[in-house]
């Protein structure tokens, strides 16, 4: 039977009602102190409705990993209560949540950022400015700060969580060549640059045992020569195939240049070249906004998953009428 969008799935030990997702959007609203407020609430609430999943937005684990001085964080006991809200109201809807996990390195907020630090002290552009290279101390440091993000998560009563190695952030910046510089276990090879997510991973799955889902997103290519490119991230994620459960596909960020073209499933192919050599699901995001292709991507095999963010920003019944079978689409019928 050909596979559909309506389709169940499980990531890990949880099973989802379909293989529709919304995918982490930042929303600026959160306070000065990196708290969720109310519109926080409502605003998943509303979208959680049809959607098989939500995946938070970016969730800062240090005070000076936050990517922008109105983004929310969990890096202290008091960001639980706010975020317990929002998994409250998620989960009214019969709906599961994740958390997205994330740390800016060189690409954190300068406004609300009191100590800059990434892999090495290269600079993603001027606004940010050059940060400090981690000494092995800091590194430590920054992944006790996941896991005791972990924690939190759960008792905030997420049903799983997503790692941010994705858009230029702190553990992207580890696993790029063009970030990293380092001559130190955590530099020079796929397998050293892959390191510090490979402990941030084992730190995680400390807290919360195996079968909590526990996702990676990253981006697939660095759109320049001498980055990343899918066949490194099998390389680096193979590693880490039997600590995850699924691979979600993006692009870009780690330098201040953009894809020559943006069109439908842009980003498709990255995903389908990494989504071969695994067994666990891999999620494919970017533009892919008509049921007729995410049913055909799920039908050829090219991904098992399909994240979509904007639209459901724009209109909170979006995923409904996605959702809708496709003779139904076909026919114009709402």
């Amino acid at each position: 039977m050909a596979i559909t969008i309506n389709d169940p799935i499980s990531l890990g030990g949880l099973t989802i009602k379909n293989r529709l997702i919304m995918a982490p959007m930042q929303q600026y609203k959160g306070t000065p102190e990196a708290f969720a407020i109310s519109h926080h609430t409502e605003h998943y609430r509303r979208r959680a409705r049809h959607v098989g999943l939500i995946i938070l937005e970016s969730t800062a684990v240090s005070p000076n990993g936050r990517l922008w001085e109105n983004d929310i964080g969990i890096y202290t006991d008091s960001h639980v209560e706010p975020l317990k809200r929002i998994t409250d109201a998620v989960h009214e809807q019969g709906t599961p949540v994740f958390i997205q996990l994330s740390h800016g390195g060189r690409k954190s907020s300068p406004l609300v950022t009191s100590s800059l630090v990434a892999p090495s002290a290269i600079a993603f552009d001027d606004h940010y400015g050059t940060p400090q290279e981690l000494t092995q101390k800091g590194i430590t440091n920054v992944i006790d700060e996941y896991r005791l993000a972990a924690i939190r998560s759960i008792q905030a009563g997420f049903d799983g969580i997503e790692l941010h190695a994705a858009h230029g952030f702190l553990i992207h910046q580890f696993a790029s060549p063009l970030s990293n510089a380092r001559e130190d276990a955590y530099g020079g090879s796929s397998e050293n640059r892959a390191r510090f997510l490979q402990e941030i991973v084992a730190a995680v799955r400390e807290e919360v045992g195996r079968d909590y889902p526990v996702i990676v997103r990253i981006s697939a290519t660095d759109y320049s020569e001498g980055g990343l490119h899918p066949e490194e991230w099998v390389r680096m994620l193979k590693l880490l195939e039997s600590e995850l459960d699924a691979i979600h596909v993006s692009s870009g960020g780690l330098l201040p240049v953009k894809p020559s073209d943006v069109y439908s499933a842009y980003q498709l192919p990255h995903a389908t070249a990494i989504k071969q050599h695994f067994k666990i699901p891999v999620i494919a995001v970017g533009k892919i906004h008509r049921r007729s292709l995410a049913d055909r991507i799920l039908q050829d095999r090219l991904a098992d998953c399909i994240a979509v963010g904007s639209p459901l920003l724009e209109d909170p019944d979006y995923a409904e009428g996605l959702l809708v079978p496709r003779e139904r689409e076909l026919s114009g019928q709402s």
